[in-house]
């Protein structure tokens, strides 16, 4: 089984980039982030002529998040529980047995914003949905931009980010408490020492010969499923593509 990870910062500017990829990689299942379309304009049948099964919602030029498969899953659903709250931010699909949840989280602003607050609140409301809905034993991918760069070596000069909203400590802590519920990096579990990043800002000339960028963008498995992958990576060639997406995309494969 192969499952992939690609915000893809706007779903129609970016649809070639995302169609191209979907033909070389041939994922089971593609998460996607940012799609920034509402549902009526969504292009459902770009990938449906594809071959491909299509699940989306969002919202007109925000948010949005949608799941690309070969098979239809047997299920799905969108956003948290609790209101049903940001249903642009969270879809929730079964393959069989299998979970998959891909998660948009909300970025912060900064360290003094409420959205800062907020996003800290989201990784706990997030948490119990875990808890709730699917139970540290069951087999769970918990994939998306999930707007936090866990350790020193997922981003450039550390150092100097320690009040940003994706390392403050905070927030890495909020994100620890989450992945206490029994997921495992699998990225990081087969690349343990690499610089490698899935995020790299508009704002800073692109060389992909040198490494200035996030690692922001995660695979993660429970136990039933993370002693089942023998691979992670990052694609950077998307990166490098006109006028691309800030993002890469992320793909792990699975003896399942």
């Amino acid at each position: 089984m192969r499952i992939a990870t690609f915000n893809c910062n706007s779903v129609r500017s970016h649809l070639d980039i995302i169609l191209g990829w979907l033909a070389d990689y041939a994922p089971d299942v593609l998460c996607l982030q940012e799609t920034k379309v509402q549902d009526a304009e969504f292009p459902a049948d770009a990938f449906r002529l594809a071959g491909w099964q299509i699940a989306f919602h969002g919202e007109k030029s925000y948010n949005g998040v949608a799941l690309v498969s070969k098979t239809a899953p047997d299920e799905v659903s969108f956003g948290l529980d609790s209101e049903p709250a940001d249903p642009t931010r969270l879809v929730h699909a079964r393959f069989g047995k299998i979970h998959v949840v891909n998660t948009y989280v909300p970025q912060g602003r900064e360290i003094d914003h409420a959205m800062y607050a907020y996003k800290l609140a989201w990784f706990a409301r997030l948490k119990e949905y875990f808890q709730q809905n699917i139970g540290a034993g069951a087999p769970l991918l918990w994939c998306g931009d999930l707007n936090v760069a866990r350790h020193p070596i997922d981003v450039t000069n550390p150092q100097t980010k320690k009040d940003h909203v994706c390392y403050h400590q905070a927030v890495r802590d909020a994100f620890e408490d989450v992945l206490a519920f029994g997921f495992t990096d699998l990225f990081r579990k087969h690349n343990p020492e690499l610089v490698d990043y899935s995020f790299y800002d508009y704002r800073a000339p692109f060389n992909p010969d040198q490494k200035r960028g996030w690692r922001i963008d995660y695979i993660l498995a429970t136990a039933p499923l993370a002693g089942k992958s023998v691979t992670a990576a990052i694609d950077i060639v998307p990166r490098t593509r006109p006028k691309p997406s800030d993002h890469c995309p992320l793909y792990v494969d699975l003896k399942i």
